[in-house]
């Protein structure tokens, strides 16, 4: 009767909903339920709406506790004691005789809003018991007073809080692995199936606005979550307020449906009109002004943008005039400071007004989860830029999947450089800071090395996204106390090097986690965490994310990357077929299947190698060489140079490794002697030295560049010979 009554009771305050009871029916007698820890009415929740009579395996100290003894009656407590190592083996036995019991994995609430450490024992008692394993997660009671959230969320009385009840599986290593190993690799799949599970019971399917607004609900109206270089700190009310009368502005000189090119720096500005656009169903097309005016007119094309949003301001102060002028014969160039003259005090009213009761009149299911959110333009690094069309369920997914696997959220603050047509840039930097609490703050260029290592220092950043050449940068300039505050430092979009690791575990000590993607995965297709970490690798799969590798002719133990998941891109606007959506369709797994291009090898741990693009690779003699691994064999001869190696054409063997480099004194002698043992068709045929190597904006090698110049130097070089 107890019982009754208090699911009645928390029904009415807690408007408490279970999804899948069905899959509890299905788990069978003996059963291990695993949930996630937010507060201390856990143990209240599953004893009241679980079915059946449950076991709770608990702490000792924790049971004894006087104000939970009178809830532990409710169901039967196994006590543990977690420095007595005959704890497990009680739970194991006691799991043998078809009972249903719940254990928390992580052993303690969480502080981070986000799963913890996952014990290795809970996975080996399922192991060894042959129970069955449910997964339950339970969503909404950290924002209560029950929570050690306090200082990192608006907690409330009364949040809804939700349980989820997912689909039984089994943990089985028996004669896989035996011993330490055994426990390791259980805790192992353990830890798998509940990132899984926050995954799976997140909310994803839902509009960027749509989760704006959800943003607002849980951190509250005032709470600042952008800032920049005018240090003016924007909270959720006043960003809201502003992107629907931004939006209103833009609405009046474009189409529903249409992609609307944006010239603009990172600044919260930038992020009001990419707001205001997706609110009013127009799509931000985010130009990559470093392309120059040919390189825009040409995504323009691309993306069929008829109408492009900048500023003078940004114009001048980018020296960006002459592109404009040569846009503007294509497009239609409007400024904002000619749009925000026609704002009157009464539309800022009414904009505050709407932003205020936004949840009243804004229904996203009126809106498509599926449609485009923004088109990004991959960097042209192998040919010309295609347009990459996200929905603003591939976003919200991808935040989701990293939430899944790393602790981020209030209290963060994200130094966002990399520029917003950049994808980790707006879907990392911007999207995912502002939509979980963090503050983004925008500095509009990456470049500035000596700079940037002040701005984390003046703003107190604990996040950081950038490249090997960026970090590297800003790691030689940095005073040892810049990045006092720093948590999370992920590297991606080229190789992490291995003198950058160690420059930055020696001087800052923190440890760089390299991370790989694609503006096609929105972009984060894998990541190392502090849990799951292997240094060489760029970490493991995205949960819910499937992989195929496709065997590549004369390559061993790796293969050409194939991936899907709920995070790959809508499709492309290609430059052949102006304003016509390519959905991804790979040519050996097909429709919603993305071929990245990069030979990979996967370990056992389901840890990921990059052994280099398929275009990366040379043919010479018959055999396939690594372009990527020669620059590694530049790379530990000369730590300190850059280095880029090419193909080209070669009568006799195919085709010949050439190796730029800007080591002044490099020679084919020295890179050998450096090498030793290395067979000679790894070696470059031909070494130029440069003052500097053709880059992108981005920070990433130009290969074409590279291979245009590799090959007049070539010409040259031969024409010498002959006279």
């Amino acid at each position: 009767m107890l019982k009754i009554v208090l699911r009645w009771l928390l029904t009415l305050l807690y408007r408490v909903k279970v999804n899948g009871l069905e899959n509890y029916a299905a788990a069978g007698n003996r059963v291990l339920i695993v949930a996630n820890h937010t507060s201390f009415l856990d143990p209240l929740l599953l004893g009241v709406f679980l079915p059946d009579e449950i076991t709770f395996a608990i702490n000792t100290h924790i049971s004894e506790r006087w104000w939970l003894k009178p809830f532990l009656r409710l169901s039967k407590v196994f006590p543990m004691d977690p420095t007595h190592p005959l704890s497990l083996k009680a739970l194991i036995h006691h799991m043998q005789q078809d009972t249903k019991t719940v254990i928390f994995p992580e052993g303690r609430i969480t502080t981070t809003g986000t799963l913890m450490k996952i014990y290795d024992g809970t996975g080996m008692v399922a192991d060894k018991s042959g129970a069955t394993l449910l997964p339950v997660r339970i969503d909404g009671a950290e924002f209560s007073r029950f929570s050690k959230l306090g200082d990192k969320v608006r907690q409330r009385w009364f949040p809804r809080i939700h349980i989820h009840i997912l689909p039984p599986t089994r943990i089985e290593t028996h004669g896989d692995v035996t011993g330490k190993a055994r426990r390791k690799h259980s805790g192992h799949i353990l830890s798998d199936i509940m990132s899984e599970m926050m995954f799976a019971t997140s909310h994803y399917r839902q509009t960027v606005f749509a989760a704006l607004l959800e943003a607002r609900t849980i951190f509250g109206g005032n709470y600042a979550i952008a800032e920049d270089l005018e240090r003016k700190p924007v909270s959720y009310d006043a960003l809201i307020a502003r992107s629907i009368a931004v939006g209103k502005l833009v609405k009046s000189i474009t189409e529903s449906g249409e992609n609307v090119g944006v010239l603009l720096p990172n600044s919260c500005k930038t992020l009001n009109v990419i707001l205001g656009l997706q609110l009013y169903r127009r799509t931000p097309a985010m130009l990559n002004y470093s392309l120059g005016a040919a390189g825009m007119a040409a995504a323009c094309r691309t993306g069929q943008v008829k109408t492009v949003l900048t500023s003078r301001k940004f114009i001048e102060a980018a020296h960006l005039q002459t592109e404009a002028d040569a846009l503007a014969q294509q497009v239609n160039v409007v400024h904002l400071e000619d749009l925000a003259a026609g704002l009157t005090g009464r539309d800022k009213a009414a904009a505050w007004l709407q932003g205020k009761t936004a949840k009243l009149w804004y229904k996203s299911r009126d809106y498509d989860a599926d449609d485009a959110a923004v088109v990004l333009f991959t960097s042209g690094s192998e040919g010309l830029p295609k347009g990459v069309v996200l929905s603003h369920a591939n976003i919200l997914a991808n935040h989701k999947q990293i939430r899944a696997r790393i602790d981020f959220g209030p209290g963060d603050v994200v130094l966002n450089f990399l520029p917003m047509f950049h994808s980790f840039g707006f879907t990392v930097g911007t999207m995912m800071s502002v939509l979980n609490g963090m503050v983004s703050f925008f500095y509009p260029s990456p470049l500035h090395y000596a700079v940037i290592p002040e701005m984390a220092y003046e703003v107190g950043a604990t996040i950081m996204f950038g490249t090997n050449t960026f970090l590297a940068a800003y790691a030689k300039k940095a005073h040892p106390y810049d990045f006092y505050k720093m948590r999370y430092v992920v590297a991606g979009a080229e190789k992490l090097q291995e003198t950058t690791r160690s420059l930055w575990l020696n001087k800052f000590g923190i440890r760089i986690l390299e991370g790989y993607g694609a503006t096609e995965t929105a972009p984060v297709t894998s990541v190392n965490t502090p849990m799951d970490y292997k240094a060489g690798s760029v970490g493991r799969f995205m949960p819910d994310m499937l992989h195929h590798l496709e065997p590549v002719p004369g390559i061993e133990g790796a293969g050409r990357l194939h991936v899907a998941g709920p995070n790959i891109m809508k499709g492309y606007l290609l430059p052949d077929n102006p304003g016509v959506l390519t959905p991804p369709n790979s040519p050996v797994y097909g429709e919603g299947w993305y071929d990245t291009g990069d030979i990979v090898h996967v370990d056992d741990e389901g840890f990921i190698h990059i052994r280099g693009r398929s275009k990366r690779f040379a043919k010479v003699g018959g055999e396939m060489v690594s372009l990527t691994a020669v620059e590694q064999l530049a790379i530990q001869a000369w730590p300190d140079a850059q280095h880029a190696a090419v193909s080209l054409p070669d009568p006799r063997k195919g085709e010949q490794i050439i190796l730029l480099t800007t080591q002044r004194d490099g020679s084919l002698k020295q890179l050998a002697e450096a090498a030793p043992g290395v067979a000679a068709i790894n070696l470059p045929k031909k070494l130029f030295v440069l003052e500097k190597l053709p880059v992108l904006a981005t920070g990433k090698t130009d290969y074409p560049g590279a291979t245009a110049l590799a090959a007049q130097l070539t010409q040259t070089h031969t024409a010498d010979e002959d006279h």
